[in-house]
């Protein structure tokens, strides 16, 4: 006797939505079979997700999502910035940044980081097109604000060897200390770069 599953198209939706990161196997299914009990969940999410494919995508120039044919809103204002770009990983980070209300210059959306180990190279990020941009706006400085594990450090180092010879100021966001942080709960590698960042008061 065959062991008992669900059908087919189940079956499909949860393998689908595994493949989402951070969702193991037995999220996924509480998640299908949430959807599954009240029918009026599920045909919602399938516009909204056709919605997404169809009227939103990157910007050509700084990477983060639009709606077609409008503007964006971040490169194309006139209240920002225009000789400073701050460079992040994901379309996600320029939010955070935003949120934070520190920066009003442009941003670049590189849409990862060099990690050989999984197969990303310099061809696969936007990095031609921050060049281009760097040049054709003519900037004064450009912020590296992507992560500082071992990838991010190479994807750091890398753009710093790449921009230097167009004679821009390239910094990086500051690390450290995080605010309201205690030293018992630092470790030293976060230490050492708040010693090595530390700044006059």
């Amino acid at each position: 006797m065959p062991a008992l599953d669900y059908p087919p198209p189940l079956q499909r939706l949860i393998a689908q939505i595994k493949s989402l990161p951070g969702l193991g196997p037995r999220s996924a299914e509480r998640l299908v079979l949430w959807l599954m009990q009240d029918g009026g969940r599920v045909e919602p999410l399938v516009d909204a997700l056709r919605d997404v494919t169809t009227r939103v995508h990157a910007c050509d120039q700084c990477g983060f999502f639009i709606e077609h044919d409008t503007d964006c809103a971040l490169c194309h204002s006139p209240k920002r910035q225009q000789k400073i770009i701050c460079v992040v990983e994901q379309a996600a980070d320029v939010l955070r940044l935003e949120r934070s209300g520190a920066f009003s210059g442009l941003y670049h959306v590189l849409g990862g980081k060099l990690s050989p180990l999984d197969n990303v190279t310099p061809q696969d990020l936007r990095i031609d097109s921050l060049i281009d941009r760097v040049r054709q706006l003519q900037a004064e400085e450009v912020i590296l604000a992507v992560g500082s594990d071992v990838e991010g450090e190479a994807t750091a180092s890398y753009l710093n060897d790449m921009l230097r010879p167009e004679g821009i100021a390239v910094s990086r966001l500051a690390q450290g200390m995080p605010a309201g942080g205690a030293l018992d709960h630092v470790d030293e590698l976060t230490l050492y770069q708040a010693l090595h960042g530390r700044r006059r008061v």
